[in-house]
């Protein structure tokens, strides 16, 4: 087998290459479709998992082929290769556009092809012209200078694609590189060093305010790397400064952000892959407010997609990008991912969606306002000005446990990181309710005298396990429980094989504690242990307490 027909093949299909295993009614459209995009390879004898059937490559079985071509209209030259079993149809960028078979007018989308009118594809090379901004060669980048071998393997990696192939093969299959060795623009979004130096318009840009309001920063993140760290940290940095809130049902506990999980890296891929890149002016912002998180891109419908066809019909702005994201598993499919974020917003009910597509492209999610339940939050609002929500209520009760507890620990606890610990604990210090005392390391903190017996007046433990064991635990085991021996039951709910040396460190009380704790909740029948210390696992006894 030729080892270049080999390479294409294991790298798979893609924007320019499409496989069949038969000489099927929808070859022409694959070749319409090509024709009217960028050109491409259409390979006759592999199936579309990439496994080589082979195919009749007599006479008669090239002339119906060629048959089948002339349907395509205005005439292209097209070539035909014989590849071993295998047939090879070569289709240029048509230089007469828009072209069109038995079947209707084709263009490729992504690794598909996608059917199109006459007047839509007329309309889509009127405004967006026959140059596509991730096929175009990048005079700035030098390959040898600038490849990001990491980047490169981290694809393969996410793509399923062998580390054994020729990687200049396998990028200018993937269209990364040109027949010089020169960077495209989809090739320095995916894997160069510096974006920032080549694309500056291609970072990301990410912001916290205070409030709602565009006035007080509170923290903001340049993303300079390659496309896919870039969509990672972004959505690590909303998830960062959004809350979460639990659900514990019986022994398993649940994550309820206020922006689905699936909607928010949606939207932040399809900001990234879908956005104007002529447009130098603008970068794909993402701003997290109180209420609200505005992620936003320069471009707004791309031609050919009309506002009442959003959310049912697809044209990509960047077809080999999408096309690329498609391989890693970042987009799951062409044209799914508004229906998506939709599905998602609705099945949560914590927050709702707003689209918007003018000059620009901006999704909006606004999250619920939510009543709380135990009459903290009223009385906290009346009293200090605003309410306490639930990760400011455990940040305080971490210190309130630990005064010398450090940032990290509290990160560790709550499931933020470190920057949005600090920044509450810089709201708290502004409210004049928590002070340090001494320095970082060794120091502690304080907590105001009348801000800790209002607390002690209003809070009740967070989950509603807690609570019937906060109201009953006096009468029904006959002594009051504190702050600690909760966390133990919490974390043996969350986690009923944790061994006694995690909760030690989980806890912050010492081996013996734990020990002497879990032997009073053995005798009052709250607890037992089935099986062994290694492979066994706890069991709370008393339904009331799950």
């Amino acid at each position: 087998m030729n080892k270049w027909i080999e390479e294409i093949i294991e790298a798979g299909e893609g924007y320019h290459i499409e496989f069949k295993e038969s000489l099927e009614k929808s070859f022409i459209e694959e070749v319409c479709a090509f024709a009217n995009s960028s050109g491409g390879k259409v390979i006759l004898g592999v199936s579309d998992k990439g496994i080589i059937k082979g195919i009749n490559t007599d006479n008669s079985f090239r002339s119906r082929v060629q048959d089948s071509l002339r349907q395509l209209q205005p005439y292209i030259d097209v070539g035909i290769e014989i590849k071993d079993n295998l047939i090879v149809v070569d289709v240029p960028d048509g230089n007469d556009k828009p072209y069109a078979c038995s079947r209707g007018f084709f263009i490729r989308n992504g690794a598909n092809s996608q059917k199109l009118t006459r007047n839509e594809i007329i309309e889509f090379f009127q405004k967006e012209g026959r140059v596509r901004f991730d096929e175009l060669k990048n005079d700035k980048a030098i390959f040898e200078n600038d490849f990001d071998e990491r980047a490169f393997e981290n694809f393969l990696n996410l793509a399923g694609i062998t580390h054994s192939i020729d990687k200049m093969s396998l990028l200018r299959n993937l269209d990364c590189i040109t027949d010089d060795n020169k960077f495209t623009n989809a090739g320095v979004l995916f894997f160069a060093r510096d974006i920032d130096f080549l694309l500056n318009h291609a970072i990301v840009v990410c912001v916290l305010y205070k409030g709602t309001e565009k006035v007080n920063i509170l923290d903001k993140k340049d993303f300079k790397g390659n496309i896919v760290e870039n969509i990672n940290n972004a959505i690590l940095f909303v998830k960062r400064h959004t809350n979460v809130q639990y659900k514990i049902e019986k022994l398993q506990r649940e994550e309820i952000p206020d922006i689905p999980d699936v909607a928010l890296r949606e939207a932040i891929i399809n900001a990234v892959c879908h956005r104007d890149y002529f447009d130098k002016s603008a970068n794909v912002l993402i701003e997290v407010f109180d209420d609200r998180v505005e992620i936003s891109n320069p471009g707004g419908l791309p031609s050919g997609l009309k506002p009442s066809d959003f959310g049912r019909k697809s044209v990509a702005r960047n077809p080999l990008i999408a096309s690329l994201l498609n391989r890693i598993n970042y987009i799951e499919k062409v044209g799914t991912g508004i229906n998506r974020i939709k599905q998602a917003v609705a099945e949560s009910d914590k927050s709702s969606v707003e689209f918007s597509f003018n000059s620009g492209f901006s999704v909006i999610f606004r999250k619920h306002e939510i009543t709380p339940e135990m009459g903290w939050g009223e009385k906290w609002g009346e009293k200090w000005g605003e309410k306490l929500g639930e990760t400011q209520l455990g940040i305080i009760r971490e210190i309130i446990n630990d005064p010398q507890i450090s940032i990290v620990e509290l990160s560790q606890k709550i499931g933020l990181g470190t920057t949005a610990i600090e920044n509450n604990i810089a709201k708290f210090k502004e409210k004049g309710i928590l002070k340090r005392m001494g320095a970082a390391k060794g120091g502690h903190w304080e907590v105001d005298p009348e801000f800790a017996i209002f607390l002690k007046e209003n809070l009740i433990p967070e989950r509603k396990w807690g609570e019937k064991w906060g109201e009953k635990r006096g009468e029904k085991w006959g002594e009051k429980w504190g702050e600690k021996q909760l966390e133990i039951i919490k974390e043996i709910i969350n986690d009923p094989q944790i061994s006694i040396v995690e909760l030690s460190q989980k806890i912050g009380l010492g081996t013996t504690a734990i020990e002497n704790n879990i032997t009073k909740f053995k005798e009052k029948g709250i607890l037992k242990r089935v099986g062994p210390a290694k492979g066994g696992h706890w069991e709370i006894i008393d339904e009331s307490m799950n």
